[in-house]
């Protein structure tokens, strides 16, 4: 993806540009074009975060440079826009997004520093509003850009309150509601940032029960937060019903450590369900990256990925449409569709399909001579099935002392060094011998885990990592399931207390190669907070229940119960 350094051309930009909507409401839009007076194809960013955040800026004025006219546009009720604001957890139908995208992707098309061609680009939420936009297949759109937006919602957050993210998120979306109603505490992204993080997190993670945080936290967003509170379990995007309507070519993009890595599901889908014609021009981009655009690589974190790793948002954007709207072809146009950056290996790999079907589903079977409780014990991860009735293993987990996730302060998922709970007896630990040769894991994991409480419900939690030859582990990717979900999300139903239940988790996928005299470990424990919400063990609602119970877990590993993990093994050659 290397080249020569792209020709730059003096850019103007037009604020507030006013957009009619047909119901006449006024969306406002920021417009960055190259300040020669000629026509470029469009490229259109619809956001709730505030068009003149400093990544909107930057990445807008990079791209225009490079002779495109780059549109950042407020969404309805947000910012300078007009209108009510309806948030992205809801019925599709319930909201503007649709009917407001084709509005503005007819408007931006038809810009005098347009010449007609469209595309769509943007981040996370930004990337939700461009489904949105693409769904209704505006004329203009010729090819899209969407990153870091799951196919799913429940591939993020697995039917469960995302409580350290989501309440920071709401905290930080108030911050314009508050603004607009005239209610006190922060008015600008920047301030709710800093008063979340010094001030309001400690106090609100804990608060119990959540439901019962004072409304003036969050502003007009209370009454939307209090009505997704009761719909954990429910799938609001769907996304993969739009990949039969989608008629452009799609580049998608996603990091190993990013929680919407679900966006690898929308490749698989519109190879699978859409247009034939378009099958092979979709791309798939997953790097070493969280979520975070504006500092893909996470810096500092003890792990080294390398000088491939490193790419620009910007440098992607420009790179999709030179080649779709331009014709310019530095070599995408021969790549594989599937792009791949492999950790261990520290290279990008090509692949013509997701997942690879030459991956071989291996398991690794859980052992223990009932002592797995910290790294200390005696778990292991072996790829032979237990030949007789091994003890199981047993802590108590306490949502009080819940464990911590590591991860950044902004409760993004991040590479981090698991050593802080090496001592913690509520997390089982399981592991391979130092590997003797390398083992190649590319595609989906999951855990089959057979398992026991007191309580009516809990949860069960997995993290999949790798222990380096110095000793230091590192988170690759997790699961987590709600014991109430085991027959899906939309049949919960609560425990037997006592009784054993078979459960299968969903980790996110990876692609690594375990290197020789490393290991491969398994941690299993209920918790993982703030990821996730603490699970009270009580089997009542999490938003109105002030108890906290104590539950007695037990995780089995015997002849007739074999828990074990399964990893993508790619074979040698």
């Amino acid at each position: 993806m290397a080249g020569i350094e792209p020709r730059k051309l003096p850019v103007a930009v037009e604020h507030d540009l006013q957009c009619v909507c047909r119901d006449g409401t006024i969306l406002r839009a920021d417009v960055y074009h190259p300040a020669d007076g000629g026509r470029y194809p469009a490229l259109l960013n619809r956001t709730p975060y505030g068009k003149r955040e400093p990544r909107y800026i930057a990445d807008a004025r990079e791209v225009a440079s490079r002779g495109y006219t780059v549109i950042v546009q407020d969404q309805r009720g947000r910012y300078a826009s007009d209108g009510e604001y309806r948030w992205m957890f809801r019925e599709r139908t319930e909201t503007f997004d649709v009917e407001d995208g084709y509005d503005a992707a007819q408007w931006a098309s038809t810009l005098p520093w347009s010449d007609g061609r469209l595309g769509t680009w943007g981040h996370s939420n930004a990337s939700y509003l461009a489904w949105m936009l693409a769904s209704s297949r505006p004329p203009a759109l010729k090819a899209i850009m969407a990153s870091g937006m799951a196919q799913n919602l429940l591939s993020m957050n697995f039917g469960i309150f995302e409580t350290g993210r989501r309440l920071e998120w709401v905290h930080l979306m108030a911050a314009d509601a508050r603004r607009r109603a005239g209610d006190p505490g922060p008015h600008s992204a920047a301030e709710a940032t800093e008063h979340w993080n010094t001030i309001e997190r400690g106090k609100y993670i804990w608060w119990v029960p959540l439901g019962d945080i004072p409304a003036h936290v969050f502003s007009t967003l209370h009454g939307p937060l209090q009505t997704y509170h009761r719909a954990q379990n429910r799938e609001f995007m769907r996304f993969g019903e739009f990949h039969s309507q989608i008629t452009a070519p799609v580049m998608l993009m996603t990091g190993w450590w990013d929680r919407l890595i679900g966006t690898m599901d929308h490749y698989t889908g519109l190879a699978t369900d859409g247009p034939r014609e378009l099958r092979r021009q979709h791309r798939l981009i997953v790097g070493p990256w969280i979520h975070d655009v504006t500092q893909l690589v996470p810096k500092n974190c003890g792990m080294d990925f390398g000088p491939e790793a490193e790419r620009s948002y910007a440098d992607m954007i420009a790179r999709w449409y030179d080649y779709h709207l331009k014709g310019k072809d530095d070599g995408i146009g021969s790549e594989e569709p599937v792009q791949l950056f492999v950790l261990g290996r520290n290279k990008w790999r090509g692949e013509t399909e997701w997942p690879l079907s030459r991956a071989r589903p291996t398991a690794l079977y859980l052992h223990s001579g009932g002592r797995a409780n910290t790294v200390r014990g005696d778990g292991v991860l072996a790829p032979w099935r237990p030949a007789h009735d091994e003890a199981s293993d047993r802590f108590d987990y306490d949502p009080r002392d819940p464990v911590m996730s590591l991860m950044r302060a902004d409760s993004q998922a991040a590479p981090v060094d698991q050593a802080p709970h090496d001592h913690r007896s509520d997390i089982l630990v399981y592991q391979t011998a130092p590997l003797a040769q390398e083992i190649e894991a590319i595609g989906p994991v999951s855990l089959r885990l057979w398992a026991a409480t007191d309580g009516p419900d809990t949860d069960w939690t997995a993290k999949l990592a790798v222990v380096q030859a110095d000793g230091r582990c590192f988170n690759l990717t997790y699961g987590i399931m709600r014991a109430q979900y085991r027959d899906g999300y939309d049949r919960p139903k609560l425990l037997e207390p006592g009784n054993i239940y078979e459960y299968a988790i969903a980790l996110n996928p990876i692609a690594i190669v375990f290197k020789k005299g490393q290991r491969i470990r398994l941690y299993i424990s209920s918790s993982d907070f703030p990821n996730f919400d603490r699970n009270h063990n009580t089997g009542s609602d999490y938003w109105s229940d002030p108890v906290l119970r104590v539950a007695q877990q037990a995780v089995f590993h015997d002849r007739a119960r074999a828990s074990c993990l399964t990893l993508p093994i790619i074979p040698s050659e």
